[in-house]
């Protein structure tokens, strides 16, 4: 398994904004390109005091997956131009990593 890490900054004031164009056209976006190989993402949001961070995660099974979301350069960072509008500034490539091991919590 592959995690694609990605992270970008925007204003207190931009920061909702934001994040209901993440939660409302680009993540239901990829979702709805069914990708062979994607198995989900994860939004985090952290506050500073000049700004905010926002990181998705994304689980693929492999590079292919990646590629089918990314293209060739599959580090090439995929942001969308309305979501340029409301970034302070982004990682322009993205870190991919093998997963080793990963467990559910315990409850």
């Amino acid at each position: 398994m592959i995690g694609r890490i990605w992270r970008g900054w925007t204003t207190r004031q931009n920061a909702d904004a934001y994040e209901r164009l993440l939660r409302s056209e680009i993540i239901s976006g990829i979702a709805a390109r069914r990708i062979p190989g994607f198995r989900g993402i994860d939004l985090l949001r952290r506050e500073s005091d000049d700004a905010v961070e926002f990181v998705t995660i994304m689980w693929f099974d492999s590079l292919d997956g990646v590629r089918a979301f990314a293209g060739a350069d599959y580090e090439e960072a995929v942001v969308p131009d309305a979501a340029r509008a409301l970034l302070l500034r982004f990682d322009r490539r993205s870190a991919h990593y093998e997963v080793r091991e990963r467990r559910p919590g315990s409850s």
